[in-house]
């Protein structure tokens, strides 16, 4: 069986090589694949904030180096204290929630003792009532509503 195949090469507008695959003999249709159209090929992808920039020589001397450092050191700081208070609000949430925890568990206790205090008065008055109780068959005749009949 003879492979014969059929290549096609297009390049995209955004500068990628797409290959177009055919084989012949088989009847069956490759995937196109994406090929980079510069030769050295995969690299690092650059953020579009960088895209434009050069690796230009930086003067460290300059007033318009200066001032983006002040600005980035002003937001580091302004990020270090936003994170650090953060951080705090976040502990204080824990020890509130920890204190209502333990309220909650106190308040089950104390719900829980006074449940078991109810439901013995209440079994105790039950079982009273059912001493006090005759069943219906052992009635005594000196009843006066039954001595007349």
């Amino acid at each position: 069986m003879s492979k014969t195949s059929q290549q096609n090469t297009t390049t995209d507008v955004s500068g990628v090589s797409v290959i177009h695959t055919q084989a012949h003999s088989s009847g069956l249709q490759q995937v196109p694949q994406l090929v980079p159209v510069s030769p050295g090929g995969g690299g690092k992808a650059v953020p579009p904030s960088k895209q434009g920039k050069k690796n230009s020589f930086v003067d460290r001397n300059s007033d318009e180096y200066r001032q983006r450092r002040e600005r980035n050191n002003m937001a580091v700081k302004k990020s270090r204290l936003k994170s650090k208070q953060k951080a705090q609000d976040t502990l204080q949430r824990v020890n509130q929630l920890k204190e209502e925890n333990e309220r909650l568990e106190a308040k089950i206790k104390l719900l829980t003792k006074e449940l078991s205090v109810l439901k013995d008065l209440f079994l105790e008055h039950a079982h009273n009532f059912a001493d006090n109780v005759q069943p219906v068959g052992t009635e005594t005749t000196t009843n006066p509503e039954n001595s007349g009949q």
